[in-house]
């Protein structure tokens, strides 16, 4: 396994990154500036210039320079990449639609075996009052959409609220699709849900929703994954 992240400097996805390396597999970050992001991702990270409204800096990155999959380029890909709050209305429709898009196509042309993405909670309720924010879960949602109709093999993480707080010891729940609408998990629960991912068949081909919830009865990923129709 080799994984892309992208969004790899994001508060979610530097989190997957770590995550991934402290099990030992390589990866590639997907990132706009390698000089900035050298400081805040591991040693052993391989960093690649881009953008995900780019196509053809995906394509290098994740081929590493024109190598195929089977020789060296990457074969999972995680996307946690989204419009950072903003003034600039377009940003929604570009990053975490378009971009997510050319994710989905990129990974179709060079094999990707399995692509997971950091979606939202809620993405189902256009009237949600995020929706103001230029229709960010409106994207979201025709982003899933997209994938979901790609043929690729995926996994959707829908988290509640996401809390920075690494230490946050409650218990993750775990439901289908437009099941959850309120709650908060950690960023660090988000990322390990990612990761799980990559591992557990349970996991291919859903959209889970998760949240974290106190005296919650604590369970292993197999067992949420396989509890998600």
């Amino acid at each position: 396994m080799k994984a892309f992240v992208a969004g790899a400097t994001g508060a979610t996805g530097s989190r997957i990154v770590k995550q991934l390396v402290s099990r030992g597999v390589p990866v590639v970050a997907f990132v706009r500036d390698a000089a900035a992001a050298r400081s805040q991702l591991p040693i052993e990270v391989t960093l690649a210039e881009g953008d995900v409204t780019d196509k053809d800096s995906i394509r290098r990155a994740i081929t590493l320079e024109g190598r195929s999959s089977t020789s060296g380029g990457c074969t999972v890909l995680i996307s946690a990449t989204g419009a950072r709050p903003g003034f600039d209305p377009t940003a929604p429709y570009q990053v975490d639609f378009e971009g997510n898009k050319n994710l989905v196509d990129v990974a179709k042309e060079t094999g990707i075996e399995h692509f997971v993405m950091v979606s939202s909670l809620c993405v189902s309720r256009f009237f949600h009052p995020l929706n103001l924010f230029f229709l960010i879960l409106y994207w979201k949602q025709q982003a899933e959409a997209y994938l979901q109709a790609s043929g690729l093999t995926y996994t959707i993480v829908r988290p509640g609220g996401l809390k920075d707080d690494d230490t946050d010891s409650r218990a993750l729940i775990m439901a289908p699709a437009d099941t959850l609408f309120e709650g908060s998990v950690s960023r660090e629960k988000v990322a390990q849900t990612c990761v799980e991912a990559l591992y557990l068949p349970q996991s291919r081909n859903k959209i889970v929703e998760i949240v974290a919830q106190e005296n919650a009865n604590p369970q292993p990923y197999e067992a949420l994954f396989a509890g998600v129709a």
